[in-house]
């Protein structure tokens, strides 16, 4: 773990002296430093006192650099292509084990002629548009503002039935050891 450059980089941003954190919790400017420099790990409880003169929540100091908050502007955004129809795919952002996508579907597309299946869970938000969507003998038509989830193993599929593109919200959590999702 990297905890003293994350110390040193909110100390830094909030312009707090190494003088300044030591006098608010009683360290020596040496020790402070080797935490800093990452040459010494400190207890959970010097670690409570040092987020408390940074004031931040101990366990954001814990945090490994991807578990923490990451932004993704519009204009940044990964645009992929997806299945036989190559739907567009914005995908808004991910953790370990979740990710956002709008899924753009024209007028009679579809994620292919066969409903297919695998790992993960999925959640679905109608944006716009009317999609028809079906997973093993169930099936129904969304229009915006409706939604609808599912367990991606069992073979599912969605089509756009209106007559302009769709824009689906989706969020799937996946194992990513396991995860084959059409929407890679």
């Amino acid at each position: 773990m990297d905890i003293g450059s994350t110390i040193r980089s909110i100390r830094k941003r909030k312009n707090i002296t190494i003088a300044q954190i030591c006098e608010k919790t009683g360290l020596s400017q040496g020790f402070m430093s080797q935490v800093e420099t990452n040459k010494t790990s400190p207890s959970i409880a010097t670690l409570e006192h040092i987020a408390g003169a940074l004031d931040v929540p101990l366990a954001y100091l814990l945090l490994k650099k991807e578990e923490r908050m990451q932004i993704v502007r519009k204009e940044e955004r990964i645009l992929t292509s997806s299945g036989p129809e190559q739907l567009r795919v914005f995908h808004l952002g991910s953790t370990q084990h979740m990710r956002m996508m709008i899924v753009e579907i024209p007028p009679g597309a579809s994620t292919g002629e066969m409903p297919h299946a695998h790992e993960g869970e999925e959640i679905h938000l109608v944006l716009q548009g009317k999609i028809y969507a079906e997973q093993g003998e169930d099936s129904a038509i969304f229009e915006e503002g409706d939604s609808f989830s599912w367990n991606a193993c069992t073979p599912h599929r969605v089509r756009n039935d209106g007559e302009q593109p769709a824009l689906v919200l989706i969020s799937v959590y996946h194992d990513a050891q396991k995860d084959t999702g059409w929407m890679g």
